[in-house]
């Protein structure tokens, strides 16, 4: 086992942050670190996912550190988690959902730079690919004529199920370097940072 991931919580209620750090204090793979150390992984826990989280969310994100951040919300609709996407939140859990365990798994995921959702929202977000990946005002978004093959939209849609290469690689029959090249294809194509980005924007578009 390696070093664990270090961590810091943030929330806006205190009893919310106590009970995160709680949880995180099981988890023997992480580490909750002290004022004035740089976490990999940010866990952000909140009740609803409004304006004052965004804002929250995208400060965090832009410390000299651009940790990766796991968003804990009481509710997340499919606006909400597309919102969190886009501004840099790798996994997304809800807070009944999120024991320990759930937690680490969350946690180890961001700082692999994987992109994780529950179930049920992943399909809701999929479901949006009806519209045809317009824009909200009603023009196609910039980069989805391109499209994704089967091939590239199986690999990404078990990216954005919080599966690692090795997973994926596996499931879907495919070497581990053909999965890596896959995701770089994809990432260089669209001009994203890595595959969390991929995910976020791709369902943004419609594209999944």
């Amino acid at each position: 086992m390696g070093e664990p991931v270090p961590v810091s919580v943030v929330a806006l209620d205190p009893v919310l942050e106590a009970g995160t750090v709680s949880a995180l204090s099981l988890c023997p793979e992480v580490s909750v670190v002290v004022p004035g150390e740089e976490p990999r992984v940010v866990v952000m826990t909140v009740d609803r996912f409004a304006r004052a989280e965004l804002d929250v969310l995208r400060t965090v994100r832009d410390t000299r550190a651009r940790p990766a951040v796991v968003l804990v919300a009481g509710e997340l609709d499919r606006g909400e988690s597309l919102h969190a996407l886009a501004s840099g939140a790798r996994c997304l859990l809800r807070r009944r959902e999120a024991d320990a365990p759930r937690l680490a798994r969350a946690v180890l995921a961001a700082a692999r730079g994987d992109c994780t959702l529950p179930p049920d929202l992943l399909d809701s977000l999929l479901d949006r690919s009806a519209d045809g990946g317009r824009s909200s005002g009603g023009v196609p978004a910039p980069w989805a004529a391109a499209g994704l093959s089967d091939r590239e939209r199986s690999v990404l849609r078990m990216v954005a199920d919080g599966h690692g290469t090795g997973e994926i690689a596996r499931c879907l029959a495919y070497s581990q370097r053909t999965v890596t090249t896959i995701v770089h294809d994809i990432t260089q194509r669209f001009r994203v940072r890595n595959r969390a980005h991929a995910v976020a924007y791709a369902l943004r578009a419609g594209l999944l």
